[in-house]
């Protein structure tokens, strides 16, 4: 069996819209768009390399398909053709409950019925990367269909926008898999894989 990989990035707050870009998604007014940019750090784009490198499978909501596949297939070669020509080589699913145009090479949609579907992409292949796709990531975490959350986490507070665990989250306990890392920006890698049970309660004073 496969993996389901998350790869996020977020401020200390958990707000993970819209990192890379003004216009990348504008919803709910959000003022802040490219919040990361000015925080690039080496330890975190090895990390993000070494992951492209591993995954054989990308799977994204529709939103991050769009910006992708917008910008993706004109890289293929030059300083950005590692990312962007192995974004071209696997397969590409867009979680998508209608059908729509998918014109980038490889592409193919998912999510008339999500959590079967994807289940099917972790015995189909051995390392999914989710990469951004929030909407998407909440209903994976809410159904704890992922092996690996990989968050990297910035030392930026913004007070608004969508978060990766916003009020309401499914409750779940996580596991941390490797020690964190820290980036000369401050950034801290954190990367949890799921306990399968619920958070534990007790009694400090006990």
């Amino acid at each position: 069996m496969g993996r389901i990989s998350i790869d996020l990035f977020t401020t200390l707050d958990g707000v993970c819209q819209a990192p890379g870009g003004p216009e990348e998604d504008t919803s709910g007014w959000f003022p802040f768009g490219g919040w990361q940019a000015p925080l690039m750090d080496a330890m975190v784009g090895d990390s993000v390399m070494a992951g492209i490198a591993s995954m054989d499978a990308l799977l994204l909501g529709r939103r991050t398909y769009d910006i992708f596949a917008a910008y993706w297939p004109h890289h293929e070669t030059g300083p950005e053709g590692a990312i962007g020509s192995k974004f071209a080589e696997v397969p590409k699913y867009v979680a998508s409950r209608s059908e729509r145009d998918l014109a980038w090479r490889g592409s193919s949609r998912v999510g008339a019925d999500l959590v079967p579907e994807v289940r099917a992409l972790r015995e189909r292949h051995a390392d999914v990367h989710v990469i951004g796709s929030v909407d998407l990531v909440q209903s994976l975490l809410a159904e704890g269909l992922f092996d690996v959350l990989t968050l990297w986490v910035y030392p930026v507070v913004l007070g608004q926008g969508k978060k990766v665990f916003p009020d309401g989250a499914t409750p779940a306990g996580l596991r941390l898999l490797e020690p964190a890392v820290t980036g000369e920006s401050g950034a801290v890698q954190l990367r949890y894989g799921p306990t399968g049970h619920p958070p534990e309660t007790g009694d400090m004073a006990a």
